[in-house]
């Protein structure tokens, strides 16, 4: 039998430290997080207060939390015009098919002003199409690059050329390609889209190069020398032994891509004027009224959001996929 006068320190110590390492994971988690957000949001107040420009005093956290409820009001009564044309559309067809089954109906799209929440669905649309033409061209480019010298000292020459083009010197050329190139009486995709998302995936396709090449080049050599003693064949071997030794340089790289991509897209926007968050920036900025620097803050932290959200997807991915899963990854 256990003896109580011994069991008992120890179970209340036992306690104490588990009380003790909850408090600091909280710590880490929450405390610490919202201290920085309180703190960030009192400097941005105290600074909003004392800075007055051409049209009007620089908005404060209050005011753009008042322009983001505006926002989203603004897209609800959107919604509802909408909802509201086709539901006039189809009544009129109603009664036109009514009096003449033979007749000819037609839907006409609602052809109102996007919105700030249909911009953002936009961008999310171009960034993702511009990141998988991307990794599609990147990662195999990579891992050739890695495996075999020659063609990595053929192309590193361009790569490192190429890689820092700002988009903005990019964006007329693609311009003017897809203008030439895709023309369609009936086009699937809006020019306006694919300039965007080509321009996104020149800009972010150089990370997932450089960082799967040097993934694949670093492979141990007891991995190649396995496969060499089963003989793999080459698909073989880049499939069993290639991918899952670079997949964490690979999801690197990604990482770096996707977060390139999301900057590129909003200069892009703005520059091309382009559906998307930048084109609202930009005529927010053009249109001067009194709420359009709230309106711009309240984009300026949608951006950085979602930004952060991707790249915490794409470490979501990493941890699902990586054969590693004792990595530190942030």
């Amino acid at each position: 039998m256990s003896n109580p006068n011994v069991a008992t320190p120890i179970q209340q110590t036992l306690k104490t430290a588990r009380h003790s390492v909850l408090l600091k994971r909280l710590a880490s988690s929450l405390i610490l997080p919202a201290l920085g957000i309180a703190l960030f949001l009192l400097c941005w107040q105290g600074l909003a207060n004392h800075i007055q420009t051409s049209l009007g005093q620089f908005p404060g956290p209050l005011q753009v939390s008042e322009q983001f409820s505006g926002l989203i009001a603004a897209h609800q009564r959107e919604q509802e015009k909408a909802a509201a044309f086709y539901q006039r559309q189809d009544e009129r067809n109603a009664r036109l098919l009514a009096s003449s089954p033979a007749a000819e109906v037609k839907i006409r799209p609602y052809t109102g002003k996007p919105t700030f929440i249909q911009q953002i669905f936009t961008s999310l649309y171009t960034v993702a199409a511009g990141f998988v033409i991307a990794s599609l061209v990147a990662i195999p480019l990579g891992i050739v690059c890695g495996l075999s010298k020659s063609l990595y000292s053929a192309l590193n020459p361009l790569i490192q050329v190429f890689k820092p083009v700002s988009p903005l010197a990019w964006l007329p050329l693609v311009t003017m390609l897809v203008s030439a190139l895709y023309v369609s009486d009936d086009p699937l995709f809006a020019k306006s889209f694919l300039t965007s998302a080509f321009t996104v995936a020149l800009c972010c396709l150089w990370p997932t190069v450089i960082n799967t090449t040097v993934g694949v080049a670093g492979i141990d050599k007891d991995l190649n020398n396995v496969s060499k003693v089963l003989r793999l064949s080459p698909l073989s071997h880049v499939r069993r032994i290639v991918l899952p030794a670079a997949l964490p340089m690979i999801f690197t790289g990604l990482r770096l891509s996707l977060a390139t991509g999301w900057m590129v897209l909003i200069a892009a926007e703005m520059l091309a004027q382009n559906p998307g968050l930048g084109k609202f920036i930009w005529d927010e900025f053009q249109n001067g009224s009194s709420n359009s620097l709230g309106r711009i803050m309240v984009a300026v932290i949608v951006i950085g959001l979602i930004g952060f959200a991707l790249d915490r997807l794409m470490l979501l991915l990493q941890r699902l996929f990586s054969w590693d899963k004792n990595a530190v990854l942030r």
